[in-house]
């Protein structure tokens, strides 16, 4: 008798549990409407910033002064460093040639150390963000 209730309170007891891991599971579905336009911005958001538009960090300037020349120093500059992205940017009158946009000081730096074997003249800055 003692084994035939120890029996029955065994099989109550994998009975319960199992009940009870059933009604503790759950299955869930998500689904998220985003507006397609989100995705477009990110796309622009990516392309401002590779080509220097939205940086807070450091660039490297190869030139300053005529459109022309600007043309001429952005076609040579990508010729040889691929890398990098360039910009030309208008302040009037001139025009400058922006190269590279690196978070930190140290990464422009070393930037500028292989762009100066090529741009003698270039120099690191910081420009202003814009609004």
């Amino acid at each position: 008798m003692k084994s035939t209730t120890s029996h029955k309170i065994f099989i109550a007891s994998i009975l319960l549990i199992l009940i009870s891991a059933n009604s503790y599971s759950q299955s869930a579905t998500l689904q998220v409407n985003q507006d397609p336009k989100i995705t477009q911005l990110l796309d622009l958001k990516k392309s401002l910033e590779k080509d220097n538009k939205l940086t807070d960090g450091y660039t490297i300037q190869l030139y300053y002064g005529e459109l022309d020349k600007a043309n001429q120093i952005l076609r040579k500059y990508k010729g040889s460093f691929s890398h990098w992205p360039a910009s030309i940017e208008y302040e009037t009158p001139n025009y400058k040639v922006w190269a590279g946009s690196f978070d930190t000081r140290i990464e422009a730096e070393r930037a500028l150390l292989k762009i100066q074997q090529s741009f003698s003249s270039a120099f690191i800055l910081k420009p202003e963000r814009r609004k």
